[in-house]
């Protein structure tokens, strides 16, 4: 029996993703089909679970614990897309080039974002130390400063996590608008200088119009990893003090795996993951309407 060929192009291709596909499913989308249902769940670990409906997701609209997490979470998600989308398009711009100095600078930078969360905060738990003999703390006394609390101190703890953010996603953001940066046809830069364009001018006239792109990407990076953030805060702060810098997936964790409620927890997990689809949708709609433009 013979085979066609056109048949035979469309399959093999499909052939070589199956394994791949069948591992992403089983991984990734089984799991949060059975957490959608588990959600409709009041889990027991002994005896039958128990079908509460809606319960769940109503009690989380009312939930002021975690109320005050989506707070701290929004407040994150805003300071670190801000901060560190410009502070990552001021250093594109100051080591874009080829020079071997800057790529050496930039591979010097990019060390936060290859490092482990783990390692790194460690690293903040010693600069941040919040005694006199901690390294900030020393700094701050040699300039005459008293000793900080930073992560110790609920008024400054979740300013001091926000900055570990900041430090760890500048380097992907760079590498991302040192990219946009090249594809920015250089004949628009020759023709500003022709028109005796100042450097000001150049940046806002050429080089913000033709990052856009990067810009969205950018953006969009950091917003999911802002209300997705865990690691950060919960190997530095673990949620505290008294819950200064509690995030809605630590929220999500402790509820899970320290109240055993996992029922809830299912239910904030896929509220959660709901806002995020929709937050892209929004994202992507907006982006192409501008495409368009």
């Amino acid at each position: 029996m013979s085979i066609d060929p056109k048949r035979w192009r469309w399959t093999i291709p499909w052939l070589f993703l199956a394994p791949a596909l069948i591992f992403f499913t089983w991984f990734k989308f089984v799991p949060i089909i059975k957490g959608l249902i588990m959600s409709f769940y009041e889990v027991k670990f002994v005896g039958a679970d128990e079908w509460v409906g809606l319960a769940n997701f109503q009690l989380a609209l009312s939930d002021s614990a975690l109320g005050a997490a989506a707070a701290n979470t929004l407040i994150y998600v805003v300071s670190t897309t801000i901060a560190g989308g410009l502070l990552a398009f001021a250093v594109a711009l100051i080591l874009e080039g080829q020079a071997l100095h800057i790529r050496i600078i930039r591979t010097a930078i990019f060390f936060p974002a290859v490092t482990s969360v783990a390692v790194l905060a460690e690293i903040w738990r010693i600069l941040f130390y919040p005694a006199s003999t901690g390294v900030v703390n020393s700094i701050l006394g040699f300039f005459g400063g008293a000793p900080q609390g930073f992560m110790s101190d609920p008024n400054q703890a979740l300013f001091v996590v926000i900055l570990l953010q900041v430090w760890k996603n500048v380097p992907y953001s760079m590498v991302i608008f040192i990219a946009g940066l090249a594809g920015i046809n250089r004949e628009l830069y020759d023709a500003a200088d022709v028109d005796g364009a100042s450097p000001l001018r150049k940046l806002w006239h050429v080089t913000v119009p033709g990052l856009v792109p990067a810009f969205s990407v950018v953006i969009m990076l950091s917003l999911i990893r802002g209300f997705r953030v865990f690691t950060e805060v919960y190997t530095t702060t673990g949620g505290g003090p008294a819950g200064a810098t509690e995030v809605i997936m630590t929220n999500i964790f402790k509820t899970g795996f320290e109240r055993l409620d996992y029922g809830y927890a299912a239910a904030v997990s896929f509220m959660l993951f709901a806002f995020t689809v929709g937050l892209t949708v929004v994202h992507v709609l907006i982006k192409n309407r501008f495409s368009h433009t």
